[in-house]
């Protein structure tokens, strides 16, 4: 996917935390400023997830596994009865919460890295960017029980900029679960996941940096994140951390708020251009509004860390549609889409009648002869031997996905069928049916500038060449 320079300064970043009151974060650029940082994919060579011995199959079929694995994750956020620590609840109602505040985790199943710059001096750092969730932490040092990472530790005392936050203040009661530090007067976090994963810190406040469409940096004070200095659990040594992008108070989007007018978007190039370098874009620079472009609704939801649409219908050249259910069964009822877009997630999930009725309709207009998937993940699979290139397209149809707002979305067949071996595709549709969450993933979503427009709560799609954003 995108190529990016290795930094020496690699470091892991988790879970951002952020202060969602207004006067927390300063403001520092004006509003209509364009900001944004380098996307690689986690599968390139200059990834720390990079394995040479693994072939575009195997990581395929490794990236269909962590969709399902996601989708799981998404049911169980989306069923929880009460917010989950993405959305923190106030000081005073998690006192009689004991010592162990319960959350997910969900780290090494997103396909993309993103490039930021922390600190002062700034450090390159590479850092998962989910639009699933809302937090970022990172381990910092010194760390003596930490799990092993294979980046180096993020040294707050090499930078000027690096501040503990006081108990006492309102980003420290914003913690589920707060305490003062040895000193007396510092903010410290302790987090035990549901899985006995734990990670113990400080809550800081340190600078972010940012590319600029001018060229020179943009560089972001005061950014609320956990500097973690005690952790263990099932976290992975290759971990490039998280920064949280999700609709929730918390994510980062939403912290810079009027600064980026409440706009970002990202441009993911073909899985096949893994020399190239894409970009995430903030402010000005994340508009989309070209001849081209479509736009739909984003739908309330709960939890709001997720993007939510409406997919009303699916259909294929021509060869007919289906109408899709207007919900999904782990959706709690006052919500209103019926599928999530995910950054994070490979495969496109949709429930299993409109899944079987694409299928049909897709075999009915391919003449190639049909396989078996011996991986047992896909359910209509082709193969292709004795063609080659553009005339492997020419075989299949394009897939239309309806959505809300009179939004057509055609995927070409790179959108739409992956390649599981050397001769045989598969449709890159499954079934939802052991999650009941609908998911809009980013095969169907490559080569599209796709643009998140907060304020306006819209999202809009345009065909791009995503090298060249």
């Amino acid at each position: 996917m995108a190529s990016l320079k290795k930094s020496n300064s690699l470091a892991l970043i988790s879970f951002l935390i952020l202060s969602t009151t207004a006067g927390f974060l300063p403001v520092f650029v004006h509003a209509g400023v364009g900001f944004s940082a380098e996307l690689i994919h986690r599968d390139s060579p200059e990834s720390p997830f990079y394995d040479r011995t693994s072939t575009s199959y195997s990581r395929l079929i490794a990236a269909a596994h962590r969709s399902y694995n996601r989708a799981a994750y998404f049911r169980k956020f989306m069923k929880q009865p009460i917010p989950p620590p993405t959305i923190f609840p106030s000081a005073a109602s998690s006192k009689n919460n004991g010592d162990n505040i319960h959350s997910e985790i969900l780290m090494n199943r997103t396909d993309y890295l993103l490039a930021i710059y922390m600190g002062s001096p700034v450090r390159k750092i590479l850092a998962i960017p989910d639009t699933g969730s809302d937090l970022i932490w990172t381990q910092c040092k010194p760390c003596g029980e930490c799990f092993q990472q294979s980046a180096p530790l993020f040294d707050p005392a090499a930078s000027s900029t690096y501040k503990i936050v006081s108990c006492g203040t309102v980003p420290c009661s914003a913690l589920p679960k707060s305490t003062c530090g040895r000193s007396g007067n510092q903010c410290e976090y302790n987090y035990t996941y549901a899985d006995g994963s734990y990670a113990d810190g400080f809550l800081s406040t340190e600078t972010l940096s940012f590319d600029s469409d001018g060229g020179d940096q943009v560089r972001i004070p005061a950014i609320l994140f956990g500097c973690t200095h005690r952790s263990r659990g099932i976290f992975d040594e290759n971990d490039a951390g998280l920064v949280g992008l999700g609709g929730g108070k918390l994510s980062l989007v939403r912290q810079l708020g009027s600064t980026i007018d409440g706009k970002f978007s990202y441009c993911l190039p073909s899985y096949s251009q893994t020399g190239t370098t894409s970009r995430f874009n903030f402010g000005a620079s994340a508009v989309v509004n070209g001849a081209g472009s479509v736009t739909t609704p984003l739908i309330a939801g709960y939890p709001d860390t997720l993007y939510f649409l409406m997919l009303e219908m699916i259909s294929v050249d021509g060869h007919g549609e289906v109408a899709v259910k207007p919900s999904m069964p782990a959706a709690v009822p006052t919500s209103k889409g019926n599928i999530i877009i995910d950054s994070g997630t490979t495969l496109t999930l949709v429930d299993d009648d409109t899944l079987r009725a694409v299928e049909t309709m897709v075999a009915s207009n391919v003449t190639l002869p049909r396989v078996n998937d011996t991986s047992g993940i896909f359910g209509l699979c082709f193969n292709f031997s004795g063609f080659a290139g553009n005339d492997v397209d020419a075989q299949f149809p394009h897939i239309k996905f309806h959505f809300s707002g009179g939004a057509v979305v055609v995927l070409r067949p790179y959108n739409a069928f992956a390649a599981v071996k050397e001769d045989t595709a598969c449709l890159a549709l499954v079934s939802s049916k052991d999650t009941g969450v609908n998911i809009y993933g980013s095969l169907a979503q490559q080569n599209f500038h796709i643009g998140y427009d907060l304020n306006a709560m819209r999202l809009s799609l345009e065909p791009a060449n995503c090298e060249k954003i």
